[in-house]
């Protein structure tokens, strides 16, 4: 049965006005918000304290999952500065200087000691960022957070003074529409430009350690390298549904394998070339560089930035790594080790200038040649995989925030929550990367593109770390200036110089970036009017009650699960599900699945149950909250812990009838009521707080127990209070044996005839696509087909 239903709706839709009436009065007195009573565990997600040991072998560990895009940089960065030849020995002075300080100011100074610190509970990224600034302040596009949301855990927040700078910022930010959708933008691109560098890393990496084989084997044509490399670029996407669980052990030991490798070689041919290339760590041969003049110095800063490429994966990775333990392994081992290598090809370039195309293989010593080439080739595997997890983990961000079509999400690692593969992704980026790799045939064009999507992204970190620091740390308005003007000084100089690469392949990550943009923002925007037809055409109360206990139907054994968006209200799909049909299930629950911008919600606070109406109609509602890494379990978990929680709901609510709300009351009577509580669940049961209760049309935070609830009548003893909820939980668990139908809405946005062309586009063709070939909700919730019932509407905006 699909039922429909046209509705128009203007820009003030989901505004709510003063003037609301006795009939918002009474929907507020029988559905009343959700009040959670959640634990206070924060101490729990705060970052461990770790032994010197344990940090050392963390340390180690990162160097394979964090600084392998970074660690590989050596390979094409001279190449790359120099596309034309060395001119001038002294040119390579002044680039080896500007190598040194940009490494010094942006991966050290900037990233290492200060954007990682502005982590998630351990997570990176831009849109970590962005959760951190949701929930500071109210930018979210999508407003359906409730206050019971910040009794989470893990839903840590600071506040300020009234009249300081950073309620200033915020009310600021807080004050349109249009302020928000810019910062939306903002992060958006920024993710966007990290899917490129997901398919401008592997190509430039593996392309550039293949290209070793020319060296030692002239004959060899460029074609033959082209095709070794999407030989291992296929290979590497094939086995990424595998995940890196199993073969992660051998990242950390490849890595610093390549670093001391890499630090020996450059010390060897300082020694044996030219220690004067030493002087470059004085800033004074940067001043000489450009003062010499010439365009050719001003565009080699984008050669030079590949320097720095990888800052980007290294913060989106960070999630499995403690912040000291990042830090201890870029200034002890990443560090000293690249400014070796480049110093050393520096000192070979200086004597055989001629070999710049090939500045990294040629300068190996011939003896340890071919160890080199496979500790290099594998190395930019490592470095390709680091970028490819960080892609998968922002598409699995982006999901969470409505920003991304629905795709398959597969867990590959029962260790770590992180590990994730999408297919439908990790296909595309394989052929994007394919085509890349096949279209430009050579290092210095992926380079320039490379390096245009590096710089966007640092810029957009930049701008999101300035109100990061005002809102969150609550730094002093100087040093947050400080900090944006000489962030955006270096790297606007950096913007500047990849300008002028854009018809030399930098175009290649913005029409990437662009075509991502579109199909993100296009399904936000889908999005956000579906939520709010939903919340102005939710069903008052009053014509729920009006219809009395039986709905105006017959209710037939069975529990009716109707999802919904809404976390509060009768979504309009119920009033047309109980006008097309003679009967309704005789228990029905309202179901949202609402994600939050926070890392992860604990099991034990996933579900909120409430009561809607008097207990005689049988109506629930649950919220079911997600963070943006937690993984959406199968319909068979989820609906067992979905009852769990409401069978314990009814329990507690039986226990409350007729106690006073007090909370001196609830938390003298809270150890009498636990034990009931676990004597009428059985012997499972862990002890968890249950400090405080509210009374029947509110909310409970409800715990589950960790044995699970049986489905059996039970006989409870020593409690009147208990006893007299039990003829309920038998009746839910004869209607749950009767049968579950889940109820979807399929609401269909469509473009009004007078709106703007753009909009129609938007609307009534990307949208539409993009819903046709995303996964539908029931195939997420793995719902079986023949207990799914959908109910179709159609709406114009």
């Amino acid at each position: 049965m699909a039922a429909r239903v046209e509705a128009s709706i203007g820009s003030e839709i989901g505004e709510e006005t003063d003037e609301r009436g006795s009939m918002w009065d009474l929907d507020q007195s029988l559905d009343q918000p959700m009040d959670a009573e959640a634990g206070r565990l924060r101490n729990m997600y705060r970052e461990k304290k770790f032994s010197a040991f344990l940090l050392l072998q963390l340390s180690f560990q990162s160097l394979g999952v964090v600084y392998g895009d970074l660690g590989t940089s050596p390979l094409y960065v001279f190449y790359n500065t120099f596309p034309r030849g060395i001119q001038d020995p002294e040119d390579i002075i002044g680039a080896l200087s500007l190598i040194i300080y940009s490494l010094t100011l942006i991966p050290l100074l900037k990233y290492v000691f200060v954007v990682c610190k502005a982590n998630d509970n351990g997570q990176g990224g831009t849109f970590a960022l962005y959760s951190l600034l949701c929930r500071h302040a109210k930018v979210n596009t999508i407003p359906n957070q409730h206050r019971t949301d910040e009794e989470l855990t893990t839903y840590s927040r600071s506040t300020f003074h009234e009249h300081s700078f950073a309620a200033k910022t915020k009310r600021w930010l807080e004050k349109g529409p249009s302020r928000k959708n810019s910062l939306l933008i903002l992060v958006l691109v920024g993710t966007c430009m990290v899917i490129g560098d997901g398919i401008l890393t592997p190509a430039i990496s593996v392309l550039s350690a293949a290209g070793g084989l020319r060296v030692n084997l002239p004959h060899i044509n460029n074609g033959v390298v082209v095709v070794v490399a999407v030989v291992i670029l296929v290979s590497l996407f094939s086995v990424q549904h595998y995940g890196t669980d199993r073969v992660g052990w051998l990242f950390a030991p490849v890595v610093f394998l390549w670093f001391l490798f890499i630090a020996s070689i450059g010390m060897y041919n300082v020694w044996k070339h030219d220690p004067s290339v030493l002087k470059a760590f004085s800033p004074v041969y940067i001043y000489r560089y450009f003062k010499r003049g010439g365009q050719d110095r001003w565009t080699s800063l984008g050669g030079i930035m590949l320097s720095i490429t990888g800052i980007e994966a290294l913060f989106a990775d960070l999630s499995h790594f403690p912040v000291s333990a990042v830090q201890i392994a870029f200034t002890v081992i990443v560090f000293p080790c690249l400014l070796l290598a480049y110093s050393g090809q520096a000192a070979y370039l200086r004597k055989y200038p001629h070999h710049v195309e090939d500045a990294f293989y040629q300068s190996i010593p011939k003896s340890v040649y071919w160890p080199m080439f496979i500790v290099a080739t594998f190395a930019a595997i490592v470095a390709s995989q680091a970028t490819i997890s960080a892609t998968f983990s922002l598409i699995k961000q982006a999901l969470a925030h409505g920003c991304f079509p629905r795709v398959k999400v597969v867990h590959t690692s029962r260790k770590f929550l992180g590990q994730i593969y999408v297919p439908d992704i990790n296909w595309i980026l394989m052929i994007l990367c394919i085509a890349v790799t096949t279209g430009f045939k050579n290092q210095n064009q992926i380079g320039n593109a490379y390096g245009t999507a590096v710089v966007i992204v640092m810029l957009v970190t930049t701008l999101l770390m300035m109100l990061i620091m005002i809102l969150v740390w609550r730094c002093h308005w100087v040093l947050v200036l400080l900090f944006t003007v000489l962030s955006l000084v270096v790297e606007c100089t950096y913007f500047s110089a990849v300008l002028f690469k854009v018809n030399q392949g930098g175009w290649v990550p913005l029409v990437i970036a662009a075509a991502f943009l579109i199909i993100m923002y296009v399904w936000h925007y889908g999005t956000l009017k579906r939520y709010e037809f939903e919340m102005h055409s939710k069903v008052s109360m009053a014509w729920i009650l009006g219809l009395g206990p039986s709905l105006g139907l017959v209710r037939v054994p069975g529990i009716g699960l109707v999802y919904t968006e809404l976390a509060s209200g009768v979504p309009h799909i119920f009033s047309h599900f109980i006008t097309n049909l003679p009967a309704i299930h005789s228990v029905v629950v309202f179901v949202c699945v609402k994600n939050l911008p926070v890392y992860t919600v604990p099991e034990e606070e996933r579900f909120l149950v409430k009561r809607i109406g008097p207990r005689n109609f049988h109506m629930f509602r649950c919220v079911a909250r997600y963070g943006y890494r937690d993984l959406h379990k199968k319909d068979d978990d989820f609906e067992k812990r979905l009852f769990e929680s409401l069978f314990l709901f009814v329990r507690l609510e039986s226990m409350m009838e007729g106690c006073s709300d007090s909370d001196e009351y609830s938390v003298c009577g809270s150890q009498q009521q636990q034990q009931q509580v676990r004597d009428g669940l059985g012997d499972g049961y862990e002890s968890r707080n249950l400090s405080t209760f509210d009374t029947f049309d509110s909310v409970e935070s409800v715990i589950v127990p960790a044995g699970g609830i049986k489905r059996t009548s039970h006989t409870v003893t020593g409690s009147s209070q208990i006893s007299g909820g039990v003829d309920e939980l038998e009746f839910i668990n004869r209607c749950r044996d009767a049968g579950v139908v889940h109820i979807m809405g399929n609401t269909v946005i469509r473009a009004r005839r007078e709106a703007r062309f753009y909009k129609r586009i938007a609307i009534d063709y990307v949208y539409a696509f993009l819903r046709k070939i995303c996964r539908e909700n029931s195939a997420i919730f793995n719902v079986p087909q023949e207990s799914l019932l959908n109910v179709g509407q159609i709406f114009y905006v």
